[in-house]
């Protein structure tokens, strides 16, 4: 199925004129043999790349509707369906026309980030399953929408860290916490993802007409965009993007606040980067050192969007890790790489010699459709309210380096200095800057920011509030729905 121009503007138009969804919809009871019809919402790399087949891959789910603002990208989700699955789907430039269809009972939801908060509420509002891809939020605030819409409604929302299903990392955590390498010392979270520039336009970049460029913003603002391309860089902005530290970081973030049991934001929070080398509209730092103070015990975090050292394309690494975390205990350390199946987790005693290893994962979507099935979101791995204090988590970090300010290196480490593992963590910043010839002078420290645990927002900082609590453009608000947090259902 395939729109014109015309229709596309029609359709629409009319979907816009009436901006939510119901709020009480009818869902079935899906017993284990029932099919289960699925609608993807975001077309992108995520939506057909790993939504179609992690869904089309199970025996009795389909996906039956597809949605974008983009229209190229919808039609070729559509003609993928239909050439590798041999079913059509209906196709829908709104995804609230497709939440009106009482057929539907689950949502692959793979939307840009700050479109995850809204999309994923209207579905609970109308009664679907929820599968919404990392990270969880683009506020902290919203994410916390986000966990009641899915406990008001009696939804099963699955949040796509789909580290929560590596098989590897729960034998890991679990044999850590049977006391065999002592306490947690500290864990450090490490990525590094060489991008490159987003340009800088001097001309507004034009919309072709295939894409609805007011639902495209939605929440967002609908601002002229003046980067090289629309879609995958809309990240590095802020008004569209959380950055790697978030986007990426998240991954890391989460398996190191599962691995301490931390079920709360960080007490504190302050980080240190910078947008370094590129001259682009990016605003978000490509080089990123953060640490998180947990009671158990702390998290530090390095991202790195630049090579190991200019002139070169070689991945900067932590003790061969481009991308994973180390949780270094009393009597050892364990070095884990999500990206590498075989081997996910290696434990090596205080003199460097391996223990033991761990292995093996199981398919994310998998344990999302069994928990639909079974109607109870204890059986998810990533149920909505892990998603949402892990991104919230990162979130601050962001928040904090927001309001920081260029400092001397003599600031810096004056900040830093009285905790050993942040001071080495600053250590090799100043090593990475050094090899691009980047002058340490030119960073953004950011203040100790004091967080308020139980509610979620920062102490006494009413400009950092500002941000947990987000902005949205008319008519795409995300609703307050804390008001009716004591009407849970339990499954």
């Amino acid at each position: 199925m395939s729109l014109t121009r015309r229709q596309f503007i029609k359709t629409s138009a009319a979907a816009t004129a009436a901006i939510s969804v119901p709020v009480v919809a009818s869902s079935r009871v899906l017993g284990a043999n029932d099919e289960i019809r699925v609608g993807l919402v975001g077309t992108g790399g995520r939506g057909t790349g790993a939504h179609l087949p992690g869904f089309e891959g199970q025996k009795g789910v389909t996906v039956v509707a597809v949605c974008d603002a983009d229209h190229g990208r919808m039609a070729r989700a559509a003609e993928i369906i239909e050439s590798k699955y041999h079913h059509k789907a209906r196709q829908y430039p709104d995804m609230r026309k497709m939440f009106e269809r009482t057929d539907i009972d689950v949502i692959g939801n793979a939307t840009q980030i700050y479109w995850h908060g809204l999309s994923t509420i209207w579905a609970c509002q109308a009664g679907k399953h929820v599968y919404v891809e990392k990270p969880l939020s683009f506020f902290i605030w919203e994410g916390r929408q986000m966990v009641n819409a899915a406990r008001n409604h009696n939804r099963i929302v699955q949040c796509g860290s789909q580290h929560r299903s590596l098989r590897a990392v729960r034998e890991a955590i679990r044999w850590t916490r049977e006391g065999h390498l002592g306490k947690i010392k500290y864990i450090t979270c490490f990525a590094c993802k060489p991008r490159g520039p987003i340009g800088k336009r001097d001309t507004p970049l034009p919309i072709p007409d295939s894409i609805d460029y007011d639902l495209w913003c939605g929440p967002a603002k609908k601002l002229p965009i003046y980067r090289n391309q629309l879609q995958y860089d809309c990240r590095y902005v802020w008004n569209t993007g959380v950055g790697e530290s978030v986007d990426q970081g998240v991954h890391e973030l989460d398996v190191a606040r599962w691995w301490l049991g931390e079920s709360r934001l960080p007490r504190r929070v302050m980080s240190m980067g910078g947008r370094f080398v590129f001259d682009d509209v990016g605003e978000v730092p490509n080089v990123h050192i953060m640490y998180y103070d947990f009671p158990t015990a702390p998290i530090l975090h390095e991202m790195h969007n630049l090579s190991k050292a200019k002139g070169t394309s070689e991945k900067r690494t932590l003790h061969g890790i481009w991308v994973g975390l180390i949780v270094a205990c009393e009597g050892g350390s364990i070095h884990v790489k999500p990206y590498e199946m075989t081997r996910t987790c290696v434990v090596y005693d205080p003199q460097g010699k391996e223990i033991r290893s761990f292995s093996g994962g199981e398919n994310h979507f998998v344990n999302f459709i069994e928990a639909v099935r079974s109607g109870r979101r204890e059986h998810l791995n990533a149920d909505v309210e892990e998603g949402h204090i892990s991104a919230a988590t990162g979130h601050t970090a962001n928040i904090s380096y927001r309001l920081g300010k260029v400092a001397t290196q003599k600031e810096q480490r004056s900040q830093v200095e009285n905790i050993p593992a942040l001071n080495e963590m600053y250590d090799r910043f100043l090593v990475h800057l050094k090899a691009h010839e980047i002058d340490p002078n030119t960073a953004t420290l950011s203040p100790w920011l004091e967080i308020d645990r139980e509610k979620e927002c920062f102490k006494d900082h009413e400009k950092a509030n500002e941000i947990v609590r987000g902005y949205y453009r008319e008519p795409y608000v995300v609703p307050d729905l804390s008001g009716e947090s004591a009407k849970e259902l339990k499954p």
